[in-house]
């Protein structure tokens, strides 16, 4: 995977790295039925543990990229801002969403989002660049390049999963937000993904 790099980051605060020795079994298939052989484990350093973390997260966001654009690409601009009930976000309204925390995030870990996107580590940024009015094609646009920009981001925090950082006022660590940002991408995948098939459009990967 070719990785973007930001040329624009910030000073990183300083590395709390774990130098811990674990012993980890390997993954993978596990045994069949009549194996009757001992575990095999192998002892893995905390930072290629660490390592390995973070090529599992790439990949899990890799695979998020390609469906949430892909499915943002087949809504029709006419069910682009349909609701399902007052007080929900529309399909259009869920995309921007997700190119803002694109952004945010990286954002309070001390990756600078581009100076045209007006978000930075204050939340109020983040809240205003979901109220931008989008065309159909900036709102493709935006969600493509924050997606480029948040997997940059990651790809560049290798080495820094232990960096202490502060996320709603409570202390936590790099890779620690990094898990919590990809399980609400699959929050709101899932929810574009009923708001399609609730206008018969099929998610392309599902064909």
């Amino acid at each position: 995977m070719n990785r973007p790099r930001l040329l624009r980051r910030r000073p990183t605060r300083a590395l709390a790295l774990g130098a811990a020795v674990l012993a980890t079994p390997v993954l993978g298939c596990g045994p069949s039925p009549d194996d009757t052989s001992p575990p095999v484990e192998v002892s893995v350093a905390g930072d290629d543990v660490a390592e390995l973390r973070l090529e599992n997260l790439e990949r899990t966001v890799e695979i998020l990229h390609g469906k949430m654009t892909a499915l943002a690409q087949e809504m029709p601009t006419e069910t682009l801002d349909w609701r399902p009930m007052d007080g929900v976000r529309s399909p259009r309204e869920v995309f921007v969403h997700v190119a803002a925390d694109n952004w945010f995030v990286p954002a309070l870990m001390g990756w600078s989002a581009p100076d045209e996107t007006g978000v930075t580590d204050d939340v109020e940024t983040f809240r205003a660049y979901q109220e931008r009015p989008m065309s159909r094609d900036e709102m493709l646009e935006a969600l493509e390049a924050s997606f480029v920009f948040f997997r940059g981001a990651m790809a560049e925090s290798a080495g820094e999963l232990d960096r202490a950082v502060t996320l709603g006022g409570q202390p936590t660590t790099v890779g620690d937000v990094w898990i919590r940002a990809t399980v609400h991408l699959h929050e709101h995948l899932g929810q574009s993904i009923a708001y399609a098939r609730s206008h018969e459009v099929v998610p392309p990967w599902s064909r």
